[in-house]
């Protein structure tokens, strides 16, 4: 695996991250809410760039896996201007970005504000989640606990319980990307499970919907689950990259 370097991010904080050198352009890969760089589809793909010699990208936000920073204290905003930094420090030319869940949310407010995005991949992307996703699903007691209190403390199917804040709804509505449409002038893949329990399909359709590209697939596949990180989901996340990056 690629050694792992810091730079200082936007807020102060020590942001980790790894880049293998190779050819461009630069795959970057953009982990989900409460995920970090270590995980599964991101180390896979580090190694499978570099055995093809490509450039490749993977990050931690801050209050994630090995950067600075506590998770409650950031939202999506803060995340994807850390993300913003790291790229730019690190991969100043052009990027490939490959989003997953949250990442998904992230590679779609980048794709708005770097200079040269070349592609742009979709795993079970995830945005405006904590508007169309938690605020939508909270109960008029929970809406009032996050808003009056600050905080509201949300189970999770994977993990420990974890705290929704106040900030994070509001930062939420203010980079939310489906409600106009999103400019991208290059290719565009999006992978999706049917058995997501944490992304509807029909986000996936909207996202499609509000994406304005000439080359854009939506691929849907029975029986994938959140995770999209089986083997014959993983190939299916190389084959798109390919693709879209070639």
């Amino acid at each position: 695996m690629a050694e792992i370097s810091h730079v200082t991010g936007p807020r102060g904080d020590a942001l980790a991250y790894a880049k293998t050198e190779g050819t461009g352009p630069c795959i970057v890969f953009l982990s989900g809410y409460r995920s970090d760089m270590e995980g599964t589809k991101a180390i896979h793909l580090e190694t499978w760039a570099k055995a093809r010699g490509r450039a490749f990208l993977r990050l931690d936000y801050a209050g994630h896996g090995a950067s600075g920073g506590v998770f409650e204290d950031g939202c999506i905003g803060d995340w994807a201007a850390d993300a913003e930094a790291v790229i730019r420090h690190a991969a100043p030319g052009p990027v490939l970005l490959v989003g997953s869940s949250m990442g998904g949310w992230i590679g779609c407010l980048l794709t708005q504000r770097l200079p040269e995005v070349a592609g742009f991949v979709g795993i079970a992307a995830a945005p405006d989640f904590t508007e169309d996703g938690f605020w939508a699903g909270f109960s008029e007691d929970e809406r009032r606990q996050v808003m009056e209190e600050g905080q509201l403390l949300m189970p999770s199917a994977y993990e420990d319980p974890y705290i929704v804040t106040k900030k994070l709804i509001e930062d939420g509505r203010r980079n939310l990307v489906l409600r106009a449409p999103l400019p991208m002038p290059w290719p565009v893949r999006l992978l999706q499970g049917t058995e997501d329990e944490a992304v509807p399909r029909q986000s996936a359709l909207s996202l499609l919907d509000h994406i304005e590209s000439d080359d854009l697939r939506l691929t849907f596949v029975k029986g994938a689950d959140h995770r999209f990180s089986s083997p014959a989901c993983i190939a299916l996340i190389e084959a798109a990259i390919t693709e879209v990056g070639h």
